[in-house]
């Protein structure tokens, strides 16, 4: 079921970066174990698309899980801070969603432990906060698949969701058409997401 669910090669990479929301992602560790449900992603298309890292055709060894097969971690450095994304389509057409925010489920001390704060709402709205709270680890998860521990997203049975909001992707200026392109998605009136837009819905935008 997992491996149809991102292998599935009538689903475009803004389409599985909808279905993932509300997915579990998921790390253990000696420390522990630590989840949270998405509720906030980005899609980045390949080559074409300005604000991908492999746009242009680049291609580096830091970037070669890009190109590998839907399924794979390709894990990045950001202000000091591993970023979380997922590959989603065939081998040699590199395209993934970043996972940009959390819902905090398992190891709520141990996130605000390595996060030094207290505030759940604060522990993973940001893509360098949620790899932080799980204790994502470049070395250990990058080139991995999404299936196999330590580092996993759980598809089966996703949390359904009332709205899926959209807009333009974060942090990505002087891209051309490309800054304003609506590859964003997410839990609309959920808490948790970076970058919250309206009110806050007390089912946090989940049906149940």
């Amino acid at each position: 079921m997992a491996e149809l669910f991102f292998k599935n090669p009538d689903l475009s990479t803004p389409e599985i970066a909808q279905k993932l929301l509300g997915c579990r992602l998921r790390r253990k560790s000696s420390a522990g174990v630590t989840s949270g449900i998405i509720v906030e992603t980005e899609a980045y298309l390949g080559e074409s698309d300005q604000a991908a890292h492999v746009y242009g055709g680049k291609r580096t060894a830091s970037l070669e899980a890009f190109y590998q097969e839907a399924g794979i971690f390709y894990i990045y450095n950001i202000h000091g801070h591993w970023c979380v994304n997922m590959i989603t389509q065939s081998k040699d057409e590199p395209q993934g969603v970043l996972i940009r925010a959390l819902e905090p489920v398992e190891g709520i001390d141990l996130m605000q432990s390595r996060r030094k704060q207290d505030q759940r709402r604060l522990l993973t709205n940001g893509p360098g906060k949620l790899s932080q709270a799980l204790g994502v680890d470049k070395e250990v998860d990058y080139g991995t698949s999404v299936l196999q521990d330590p580092l996993t997203i759980d598809f089966h049975d996703p949390r359904p969701v009332v709205e899926i909001a959209r807009g333009p992707r974060i942090g990505i200026p002087n891209k051309g058409e490309w800054t304003h392109k609506l590859l964003r998605f997410y839990v609309k009136g959920n808490p948790y997401v970076s970058s919250p837009k309206g009110r806050t819905q007390t089912d946090h935008g989940w049906l149940a």
